[in-house]
């Protein structure tokens, strides 16, 4: 039996080492699926199978490879008709069926069809998400499965879960990489492009790249036809031509404007999915037959909050398409940059338009107005109306720069309340602001005539200016030029427009901080700046921890709120040189040009965290947050802009690892585990089959009657060539890696072993204390494990004592509560470990079946000196004197600690006053046989 656990444990173990490698998932639940059919020699069937997109779960590995002829993976199992299944699924609960004729859950075809008599099927989760299921199953003859083989197969089955998870979490984070070079990639190649065409067709480039779909097609709304939608663009590898798209459109006289998909598009501003359009009343199914359509996914192009367009996806082909919701997002993402660059070319092709349209009425209007200025001359009355009437300012100059009219409306631009008031004036009154009479003030010698000026500005009366657009004519009367005509226009909206625009595309509209945009442009000038005069700079890359949930919980707009406030404090954190600008989201950056080195970093790195240290304050909310930083170099961690902002990313990422804010500057194996830690891994993995690990223990006393009552189990690793090592050295690696499942089963085996033994010898009967770790707490065969070696030890449940930590227990309480009930009506005791250094919360002190609180040796080791201290501890004795439970000191280390205790009724105490942890042989030869008097 022993032969055979160290077996399993060895497996466990080696499939452990192979999760933490970067073999492929299926090799390594290949090797799972060969130790549960080597486990459970009379099973016929052993089998891995995942979830597909629609429901059913497909046959990944297993064996045998082959079943009546078809491969695993043409096995499907479908949870309508196999109840089985589906009641494993919703329970996430090993079922096992020791006879098949006597239950009706199981699919009745495969039962029939492979002539099973039991099956066993767990389910492969972890965390409460399921990954999977596993099938076994016999051919005839009943597999007869006992408890403990069960529970060696959901130990396995643990190992898959852990492995799946690992793949998945790789696959996320490989996907969230290269979604965030494909961004990149998409702002900078969008930012080249001088054309509508050439933006639209980057946009149909990452979108096919992304959904493998070339059948893209844009309609835009034109702002020069009373913004109706019309087809526009279509993808230049698409199934259509874009001619024939275009000539299908015009026979078929399709109208976006009467489509209802079209319509929720644009009033909901949001994406439509319809994967099948014969099963959805809205599309226009004539032309979807027309156009051989099947399914769309229709995105609308906004920017600033004014709909530009829609972009359709649409599928050709007979299979539906469906893409999962980050692909969605990321399409948005790429149509919302999209959306932005066209909405600048709009405009400037729209401002080109009217300038062009403008410039030439101006010209026609001056040709008639040189006309009707001669006739002024005769101040005929019909034609000083006609002149009163033009809705643009008119004003004439005669030879010397003089004003000789103005008409009505240029009067009231300028300012002018009387009638005729401008009139003898020097020009210069309107061009400068001045009032020199010559006309060289003007500048008019300066200034082309017949040409449209676009870029000058007027002074009224009150010497205020605003922007203009004007044209200057001569006036001639035969072939002599006797003066000028100025026609102008007040431009002031139009120049607002232009700066709004030009705003939003370098500044963030939420934190008025540079964009991404702006900041890329300031980091390559910076970078250009430092490779001619050989200096440095360096990128912060920051991202909130927790702000999510922030937005989640008070909403967007406190969220928006909050944003702001974090961009004042970061902007008074930096030098006048510097740049603070926001990504997106809840990432910014801080660009730090000109520096000599770490010193100037860290003096910024330590602003930004100590402003982090003051609580924001959202709407009479109080709400504390942290940041993570990633810092990059120039030249040390790149030479561009984009490596700079991809490696200062990764390292934010680094990070993200230690919550609160921490930094991290860029190294190449950032990504990585250092060499030493990989080594211990590699070692550890190991320790377990080599005998390394060891169990010491030490005592617990009671401190009134002077004798042993009990002992801790400490676990010691004894490297082959370091030595001891550490337990905080080794403990979180086998946390992480999951390799404290078997290791924490065979400290809880062997110190069970240990005491029975002693029990045996007729030695006194004392208890063994022995730490849970949060890892062995969430195993769902936690109460079986634990039952299972008290059952093969022989050891009364009474004298074995769990610790478990108070972070341990409120983390999953539910799971925790039920876990602890049933140990607790097996006769063990429950202990919490480090009392009052976790969440502190009293309220699980009533609800959870405890027994015994242990003074973390903190409070204990200043009690003498320190009345804090004093007073926790003191508080913590009166408290589980009153909840009736034992209470126990850790770390008493000197007499007058023991003595305190003591006078308040704690008598069970343990620490270095009694003794240092010690091998099994030394308890019993100092403490079990000859008496506590003999204690070193």
């Amino acid at each position: 039996m022993m032969v055979k656990e160290q077996t399993r444990y060895s497996r466990l173990a080696n499939i452990t080492k192979l999760i933490n490698t970067k073999l492929e998932l299926r090799e390594v639940l290949q090797h799972v699926t060969t130790a549960i059919s080597e486990e459970i020699v009379q099973c016929d069937s052993v089998g891995i199978y995942l979830p597909q997109d629609d429901g059913t779960f497909r046959g990944y590995v297993g064996k045998p490879e082959i079943i009546n002829g078809m491969t695993l993976d043409m096995h499907i199992i479908d949870t309508d008709r196999d109840q089985l299944a589906k009641e494993v699924i919703e329970t996430q609960k090993t079922i096992y069926i020791p006879d098949t004729s006597q239950d009706e859950r199981p699919d009745s075809w495969a039962i029939e069809g492979f002539e099973i008599k039991s099956l066993l099927v767990l389910p492969i989760s972890y965390e409460k998400e399921l990954f999977g299921l596993v099938f076994l199953f016999d051919y005839g003859i009943p597999m007869n499965l006992t408890e403990s083989e069960i529970q060696t197969v959901e130990a396995y089955v643990n190992m898959a879960a852990v492995a799946i998870r690992n793949a998945n979490n790789l696959t996320h984070k490989e996907n969230l990489i290269a979604e965030k070079q494909l961004l990149l990639d998409v702002t900078r190649n969008l930012s080249l492009c001088s054309t509508m065409q050439q933006g639209l067709d980057t946009c149909f480039y990452y979108i096919a790249k992304v959904l493998n779909n070339y059948n893209v097609g844009a309609h835009l709304l034109d702002p020069l036809a009373g913004k109706r939608i019309k087809p526009a663009k279509l993808s230049k590898n698409s199934d259509w031509s874009e001619e024939d798209w275009m000539r299908t459109h015009q026979r078929m006289k399709i109208d976006p404007e009467n489509d209802y998909v079209f319509q929720e598009v644009v009033r909901t501003k949001k994406v439509i999915i319809i994967p099948d359009v014969s099963q959805d009343h809205r599309p226009n199914h004539q032309a979807c037959r027309d156009f051989g359509i099947k399914g769309m996914y229709m995105f609308p192009l906004v920017s600033m909050g004014e709909v530009l367009g829609v972009i359709a996806v649409v599928n050709l082909g007979e299979k539906i398409m469906r893409y999962s919701e980050a692909t969605i997002q990321l399409c948005q993402s790429i149509i919302e940059a999209t959306a932005s660059t066209l909405s600048n070319l709009l405009y400037m092709e729209k401002q080109e338009v009217i300038i062009e349209e403008r410039t030439s009425e101006i010209t026609f209007k001056n040709k008639e107005l040189e006309r009707v200025v001669a006739e002024l001359q005769q101040l005929s009355r019909e034609k000083e109306l006609i002149l009163n009437s033009a809705g643009e300012g008119i004003f004439g100059l005669d030879l010397e720069g003089n004003i000789t009219f103005c008409n009505p409306a240029g009067e009231a631009m300028l300012g002018y309340e009387t009638k005729g008031e401008l009139i003898g004036q020097p020009c210069s009154v309107i061009f400068n602001g001045e009032k020199g009479g010559r006309i060289e003030a003007c500048g008019i010698g300066q200034r082309k005539w017949n040409k449209l000026h676009t870029d000058d500005r007027f002074y009224r009366k009150d010497n205020s200016s605003f922007p203009v657009e004007y044209v200057i004519s001569s006036i001639k009367e035969g072939d002599n030029i006797v003066g000028d005509v100025v026609t102008f226009k007040d431009i002031t909206q139009r120049k607002q427009m232009e700066e709004e625009i030009k705003y939003h595309a370098y500044f963030d509209s939420v934190t008025d901080l540079p964009n991404r945009v702006l900041l890329k442009d300031r980091l390559n000038q910076g970078i250009k700046y430092a490779q001619m005069n050989g200096g440095k700079l360096a990128l912060l890359y920051l991202d909130l921890d927790r702000f999510k949930f922030i937005n989640d919980t008070l909403g967007h707009t406190y969220g928006d709120l909050l944003l702001r406030d974090v961009a004042k404090r970061l902007s008074a954190c930096i030098p006048k040189s510097a740049t603070v600008s926001r990504q997106g989201g809840d990432e910014f950056t801080i660009f730090l040009p000109n520096i000599n080195g770490k010193k100037d970093i860290m003096k910024v790195v330590n602003q930004v965290i100590a402003s982090f240290a003051e609580p924001f304050y959202v709407k009479e909310n109080e709400v504390y947050i942290k940041t993570s930083i990633g810092i990059s170099l120039f030249p040390d961690h790149g030479d561009t802009s984009e490596t700079l902002i991809k490696n200062a990313d990764t390292a934010m990422y680094k990070s993200k690892e230690i919550s609160g804010n921490s930094y991290h500057f860029f190294s190449m194996g950032m990504d990585t585990r250092t060499f030493e830690i990989v080594k211990f891994e590699n070692a550890l993995y190991k320790a377990l089959d080599q005998n390394e690990l060891m169990i010491y223990y030490q005592p617990q006393i009671n401190y009134e009657t002077q004798t042993i009552v009990g002992v801790e189990a400490l676990l010691r690793w004894k490297h082959p060539t370091e030595g001891m090592v550490a337990p905080d050295e080794f403990i979180p690696i086998a946390e992480e890696t999951g390799l404290i499942v078997p290791i924490g089963e065979w400290v809880l085996r062997n110190a069970c072993m240990q005491i029975k033994e002693w029990h045996k010898m007729g030695l006194p009967h004392i208890s063994v204390s022995v730490n849970l770790s949060a890892r062995q707490f969430e195993q769902n065969n936690l109460f079986s494990i634990v039952k299972n070696i008290l059952k093969k030890t022989d050891l009364s449940p009474e004298y074995l004592h769990l610790e478990v930590t108070e972070n341990q227990i409120i983390k999953n309480s539910d799971v925790t509560l039920k876990t602890m009930e049933q140990l607790k009506r097996l006769g063990i005791n429950i202990a919490i470990d480090d009392f009052g250094t976790g969440y502190s919360s009293l309220g699980y002190l009533k609800n959870f079946p405890i027994s015994t609180l242990k003074i973390d040796k903190s409070f204990v080791q200043d009690i003498i000196k320190d009345d804090d201290n004093a007073a926790i501890t003191n508080t913590i004795v009166t408290l589980a004197q009153n909840l009736n439970l034992n209470v126990i000191a850790e770390g008493v280390e000197t007499k007058e600690q023991a003595e305190f205790l003591a006078a308040r009724s704690c008598y069970l105490m343990q620490g270095y006053y009694f003794s240092r942890p010690m091998k099994a042989e030394d308890i019993a030869k100092l403490f079990l046989s000859y008496g506590l008097s003999q204690s070193p």
